[in-house]
């Protein structure tokens, strides 16, 4: 840990949280150089839905590795590349009818949200975006300036233009009709709101706090999209992949966005990837006109379609999240009732779900306490009062107990600290 105390810069985050050096992981457990395991309720921040080296992809991945697999390939045709996107299609898009063409930027999550938004602007001929209070969408100028938070806003050093900030979905808590809010911005003259040529959207707010929209409120979003003849854009960058249930967190909406970004978990076990998808219509690029050195990692290609071919050839997984999503709310909400001093809000969907302490200095504390038992989880949203439960999805019922076990102790000892 020293090197890292001397030589890495200030702006490390998660090695303040986690103040071990990790050696190997498998599953939902990691390990450190000292030989202590952890039980991670992380997931790598979204991009480890299905476990640290799952061994199907990690063979897949060796195998193509010895074999002289391409690495390095830009966007050329690569084998990798067409296995993917033919798994992708006949296992994702065909069964849900989705008509997609698909876009590889450089393998981030902000880099498709750039994609995304330079895309929408093109094709509508307009400048302005529409993003949601406590929203996050990246740390790159466009993604940042569709991000409501104020100090990343900050962090930028420059003005960001062209955005208007609308209410998600609860953000009033007198029950305040944030749809009618929407459309009043739209369709009054005098709401200073140019025309726009998107609506970013996360159906589930990670950074910002763990806020799930209603189903009815994104089928409400979508129809005030269609009619102001606005492009729907949905971030499924860290909701998807089975997150909050189905593959895409949208499906039970039953809406078609315009756009959706996908990144962390779209490559199965954490290798840098991100994927556009976009209505063909709306597929208006030049040749090269949004480009990057890293799009199209073949290594992620390959242990993406491993996944897919794994995971989600049937609805095994999409049951299995919801069914001990359901028990990881109930229990949580029997912990928050266990200990007096201590109120909370437990909100979320599937296996991506927050506990909201009601005192900020709760969420730091109970999550420290939590590493120094052996479970490893983190805070978000205003204060980090929310503490984020993220388990992989491969988590057991015996490894969620095992990890609810722990943060009902962490609560007493933060409580009595």
């Amino acid at each position: 840990m020293d090197i890292i105390n001397r030589l890495e810069s200030e702006v490390r985050g998660y090695v303040r949280s986690f103040p071990t050096e990790f050696k190997t992981a498998r599953g939902n457990r990691m390990t450190d150089v000292d030989g202590r395991e952890y039980l991670d309720f992380f997931s790598g921040a979204g991009a480890l839905n299905y476990g640290h080296n799952d061994p199907d992809m990690e063979a897949a991945l060796l195998d193509y590795i010895k074999s002289g697999g391409i690495n390095h390939g830009l966007d050329m045709a690569t084998a990798a590349k067409t296995r993917f996107m033919e798994t992708f299609e006949d296992i994702i898009l065909k069964p849900r009818k989705l008509d997609y063409k698909l876009q590889f930027p450089g393998p981030t999550g902000t880099n498709a949200v750039e994609a995304a938004l330079k895309l929408a602007r093109k094709y509508t001929g307009r400048s302005g975006m529409i993003h949601f209070t406590h929203s996050f969408h990246g740390m790159t100028l466009g993604s940042t300036s569709v991000t409501s938070n104020a100090a990343i806003r900050n962090s930028a050093g420059v003005g960001l233009s062209d955005t208007t900030t609308a209410a998600f979905d609860g953000y009033y808590r007198d029950g305040r009709d944030t749809i009618a809010d929407l459309e009043a911005l739209l369709s009054d003259s005098f709401s200073g709101v140019d025309k726009p040529a998107a609506v970013i959207v996360e159906t589930v707010q990670g950074e910002g706090g763990i806020y799930a929209a209603g189903f009815d409120w994104l089928r409400e979003v979508a129809r005030v999209c269609r009619e102001h003849d606005l492009l729907f854009i949905v971030d499924d960058i860290q909701a998807g992949y089975g997150r909050t249930g189905p593959f895409f967190s949208f499906e039970p909406a039953e809406i078609q966005p315009d756009i959706v970004t996908l990144a962390k978990s779209i490559s199965g076990m954490g290798s840098p990837m991100s994927l556009v998808l976009m209505r063909p219509e709306i597929d208006v690029w030049d040749p090269g006109e949004h480009t990057g050195t890293f799009r199209g990692n073949n290594h992620a290609f390959v242990t993406g379609a491993a996944a897919l071919e794994k995971f989600w050839r049937d609805d095994q997984l999409t049951r299995h999240v919801t069914e001990q999503g359901e028990r990881i709310r109930a229990r949580l909400q029997e912990i928050i009732d266990k200990h007096d001093g201590f109120d909370g809000e437990v909100r979320g969907r599937g296996f991506f779900i927050g506990l909201d302490c009601a005192v900020p200095d709760h969420g730091n504390a109970v999550t420290k306490q939590c590493f120094e038992r052996g479970l490893i989880m983190e805070t978000t949203g205003p204060g980090d009062r929310v503490i984020k439960v993220m388990p992989p999805l491969i988590s057991t019922a015996e490894d969620i107990d095992e990890g609810l076990a722990i943060i009902d102790d962490a609560i007493g000892a933060a409580l009595a600290a």
